[in-house]
């Protein structure tokens, strides 16, 4: 039977004198767990023949006895010997990277384990600016999660010269947001990092104002380990990065002082070999973190969010209670809240996962949040009063016109003949380009690509009704093989129209198609159209958690279909056009590298000799 949840996460100052009084047993505990081994995150244990007593949102005893503190109005769970491990916790994470709504995301996770999370909600804030960041936080507070969101601090990802956003934040924007209540935890990933290093007047201020309000600065350094800037970039007060791919990007990342998380996405697979700085080089492991950053709904179906990312670690050789302590209490010190969530101590939250067999296939079984089980076997057991999404969120998609196959046409500096030209190469399950030199062919002045050398088009279209601006320019890697084209709305991090494909007219379809739905994507095999709606800031669809999955899994199977077998394409395609990791990218200004100089638009053709 579901029951309605009751958001109840109160303040240790003012539960204190309940819990104290449940913990010597004059007032009662409303649920207690009863015979579990208890994983001990803080002192690197496990306990059997443990127990918790519970007092509302909060714990109030931890025990081998807790009878002092049960009477018969006691919801009394028995553990039989399970593993009780704190909620688990995702420290880098976009909710719209989903599709889902933070409603749905919350029914996904919850029975999964996760009870709370650090989320970047930098991709409604490109669109939206703070009334899109504003809505997510009042959604997120109805939910069971302890969710805490971040500011953006990059909208747009560098400044207006590279990219169209639908809005600006800047210090003043930092300032207000950070106000708004303690579950405003801090800055967001900061990706105009040489802007930090180099003494960008409004980076430097955004980060003076998360630090004046005493929140936290999360990063994002894509210049390699050992390049001179990382100390300066860390000297800001950036003191969290996501953005390692190897062992030595952790080792020294926390050898300056900051949290180096270790990212398992639906794309972007990159634990097997950070997590080499612990099992191969020894490091501490007190500052590692385990993230997803960017995960599908499908991937949430198929695979699981933190369960997986944790079990998948464990794989690699790292202890249990290790793996567990990289998704619980680091996270929580990390942000400062390990008083409140991260581990099972008197005073702390109330978030708590059974686990059933070997911990180390981390099989959640019961999943309790703010001292109220809101999920068994798999399967929620809660509801709550549902949140409505602000009716602007459904209105953000502006071309303003229809396309037409002109918009793709790919104008060469000759008139006949090949011609040497920059590729956009993907790389599969990671976030970084290669930037590729190919030769093509030009007809009339205009770019006629060979579908034999894996070659085909990429266009980015302004989409917030700004400028109306486009660019063109040329994959490499994709695998499309026949005539097809997939148009999306999903595009880091400024969000707008990306249509990739090899047959001008259906790149049209696609295109128009995806605008006139008001955001999505959209995929176009012949006559065949599979369509994702993605109404919600052209990034996130209102239906349910399985619905979104299945829509997510058809855009798979269809780019499948049209010869594109990389795994996860749609979220490897998406990032196509974020202009902030190495080394080429595509925006509605044009080219971009990204290179150890910085960060400029770069034309498209070699110069013609």
């Amino acid at each position: 039977m579901t029951q309605l949840f009751q958001s109840n996460r109160s303040t240790l100052a003012d539960c204190m004198p309940e819990l104290v009084a449940t913990a010597r047993g004059d007032l009662k505990a409303t649920l207690a767990l009863v015979n579990v081994k208890l994983v001990n995150v803080v002192s690197g244990e496990i306990l059997p023949g443990m127990s918790i007593a519970i007092k509302g949102s909060r714990i109030a005893y931890v025990g081998k006895d807790i009878s002092h503190a049960i009477d018969e109005n006691t919801i009394v769970i028995d553990g039989k010997g399970k593993y009780a491990a704190p909620g688990l916790l995702d420290g880098h994470c976009h909710i719209e990277s989903t599709q889902l709504t933070v409603t749905e995301f919350a029914k996904a996770v919850l029975p999964l384990g996760t009870t709370g999370g650090f989320f970047d909600a930098h991709e409604i804030s490109n669109v939206m600016g703070l009334k899109g960041l504003r809505f997510m936080l009042e959604e997120a507070r109805t939910t069971p999660l302890a969710a805490y969101m971040q500011v953006a601090s990059c909208v747009p990802s560098t400044h207006p010269g590279l990219e169209t956003t639908g809005a600006f934040i800047g210090p003043e924007e930092v300032a207000e947001a950070l106000s708004w209540g303690p579950d405003m935890i801090g800055l967001g990933e900061v990706m105009n990092f040489p802007g930090v290093v180099y003494g960008d007047d409004r980076m430097i201020r955004e980060i003076q104002a998360t630090l004046r309000a005493g929140k936290y600065a999360d990063g994002h350094f894509t210049w390699k380990s050992d390049d001179w800037r990382l100390p300066v970039y860390a000297a800001s007060g950036v003191s969290g990065d996501h953005e390692c791919v190897t062992k030595e990007d952790v080792i020294e990342r926390i050898r300056l002082g900051m949290y180096a998380k270790m990212r398992q996405g639906s794309a972007w697979h990159d634990v097997a070999e950070t997590i080499k700085a612990h099992t191969e080089s020894g490091i501490d492991t007190r500052r590692m973190m385990l993230v997803t950053d960017d995960r599908s709904s499908e991937s949430l179906l198929r695979e699981g969010h933190m369960n997986f990312v944790v079990r998948h670690a464990i794989a690699q050789g790292v202890k249990p209670v290790t793996a567990f302590q990289m998704a619980t209490i680091n996270t929580a010190e990390r942000f400062g809240v390990a008083r409140d969530i991260g581990s099972i101590t008197p005073g702390s939250c109330a978030d708590i996962i059974l686990l059933d067999g070997n911990i180390a296939d981390v099989d959640v079984v019961l999943t309790i949040a703010s001292g109220q089980v809101v999920a068994e076997n798999g399967v929620m057991t809660t509801t709550w009063e549902g949140y409505s999404i602000p009716k602007e969120a459904f209105e953000t998609v502006h071309l303003g016109r229809q396309l037409v196959e002109l918009d793709f046409q790919i104008e060469a500096p000759i008139a006949e003949g090949t011609i040497v030209a920059k590729a956009i190469e993907v790389v599969e399950n990671h976030v970084d380009t290669r930037e590729r030199k190919v030769h093509v062919k030009v007809d009339n002045h205009h770019v006629n690509l060979d579908p034999s050398d894996d070659l085909c088009k990429m266009a980015v279209f302004e989409r917030h009704g700004l400028n109306g601006g486009h660019a063109v320019g040329i994959l490499k890697g994709v695998g499309l093989n026949i005539p097809s084209a997939i148009a999306m709305t999903v595009a880091h991090d400024s969000h707008n129209l990306i249509v990739i494909g090899n047959d001008d007219e259906l790149m049209v379809k696609a295109g128009n198609l995806a605008a006139e739905m008001q955001g999505g994507v959209v995929m176009v095999i012949g006559d065949e159209v599979t369509s994702f709606p993605l109404p919600v800031g052209g990034l996130m669809s209102p239906e349910p958690f399985e619905t979104v999955a299945l829509q997510s899994e058809a855009i798979s199977h269809a780019l499948i279909r049209a010869g594109c077998s990389l795994n996860n394409a749609f979220m490897t395609l998406s990032l196509l056009a974020l202009v902030v990791i190495p080394e080429i990218r595509m925006s509605d200004k044009g080219l971009v590298r990204i290179s150890a100089e910085g960060i400029d638009i770069v034309p498209l053709f070699d110069p013609v000799v």
